[in-house]
């Protein structure tokens, strides 16, 4: 895969910004693709099977994929569904209501923790997609200046966990502070009206309350983890070629994106409802999309310093179950078999 600057970024957002959850059933349109060819050589259509699959603003490669209509030009009938934020991902994956989510890394952990079957397929990104935000004109300017005051955050997702390592770095802990469980645009507008003095912000609106005036005051790259997408395990058991299909688009749309950089972030900017300049500051500044797919060490390194928060917060019962969940979370089966000119 060819590597360039832009992608190296560090990356976008994760909530879906000031967007309802919509959904929308599209059937195949045009010529459909060659049929795979499975390991055994012989070709499998995509003709006429089904796919629930989620696009979201803090995934852009999602939404080009969705854009472009690969996979409905590969015979598919996709339905797709807006992610609000991770956990909203994450409700979907086990109510079957989807059968590939994205999610933040630590936000997938969790859920397989606490039982959610489901493995991460790919790496959609390697984002500095959260930060502490303060509105404009705050005293704030350090996480030692929230103690005792009130945080909105969403719980299970990203900046919710790089809110409680942000405390624990410097010698603070939840217990320190107030959390609002607020959606992640609900967080950026109660903000906005006062209801909370900081918010754990999440981008794309992150970086659309910075262009107001609201002051991104702690940031570290290290705590935000990968962009993962998500599988249900009987998705992956049941329609393996549909899986290969969903892995090769997803690889696709980051050759695509390293290509179109403009267009991928008008696309942000349509569907997030932003000025252009903001969406491009997204892709550009925070987005690293040009990161190895193929999920492993360098993710679960990561989700080792994470998932003792979990026990620690009562959110998942034991530290067995976090391990065992790290153990089987990965299913690298498609991405490194994965052809980003299948649908070419």
């Amino acid at each position: 895969m060819t590597r360039t600057p832009f992608l190296r970024s560090a990356l976008v957002a994760g909530a879906a910004a000031a967007a309802l959850l919509l959904s929308g059933c599209v059937a195949g349109e045009g010529q459909a693709a060659e049929p795979e060819p499975t390991e055994a050589g012989e070709a499998v259509s995509l003709e006429g099977q089904t796919l629930n699959i989620d696009f979201a603003t803090y995934n852009p490669l999602s939404l080009i994929i969705k854009d472009q209509g690969w996979l409905e030009d590969a015979g598919l009938t996709v339905t797709w569904v807006q992610s609000a934020g991770s956990n909203k991902a994450n409700e979907a994956l086990r109510a079957g209501a989807i059968d590939v989510g994205s999610t933040a890394g630590s936000a997938a952990l969790l859920a397989r923790s606490n039982g959610s079957p489901i493995q991460v397929i790919d790496i959609y990104s390697q984002p500095e997609w959260a930060a502490l935000v303060a509105p404009d004109g705050s005293p704030i300017t350090s996480v030692d200046d929230l103690k005792g005051k009130q945080v909105a955050a969403t719980k299970g997702t990203d900046p919710y966990f790089f809110l409680l390592q942000s405390l624990e770095a410097e010698g603070l802990s939840a217990d320190d502070i107030v959390v609002q469980n607020l959606q992640h645009a609900d967080g950026w507008a109660a903000l906005q009206n006062g209801s909370v003095d900081a918010w754990a912000g999440l981008d794309p609106i992150m970086a659309g309350a910075e262009e107001q005036g609201a002051t991104l005051f702690y940031r570290n790259v290290d705590f935000n983890s990968y962009g993962f997408l998500n599988a249900t395990e009987s998705f992956i058991a049941e329609k393996p070629d549909v899986a290969q299909a969903v892995v090769d688009a997803y690889e696709q749309a980051r050759a695509w994106a390293a290509e179109n950089p403009e267009e991928t972030a008008q696309i942000l900017a349509d569907v997030a409802g932003l000025d252009l300049a903001v969406a491009t500051k997204v892709i550009t500044e925070r987005s690293n999309l040009d990161v190895d797919p193929v999920p492993g060490d360098a993710q679960v390194e990561v989700l080792e310093k994470i998932g003792p928060i979990f026990v620690e917060l009562g959110d998942v019962a034991t530290q067995a179950q976090v391990d065992e969940a790290l153990e089987t979370l990965i299913n690298d089966t498609f991405v490194t078999k994965a052809d980003a000119g299948h649908f070419e």
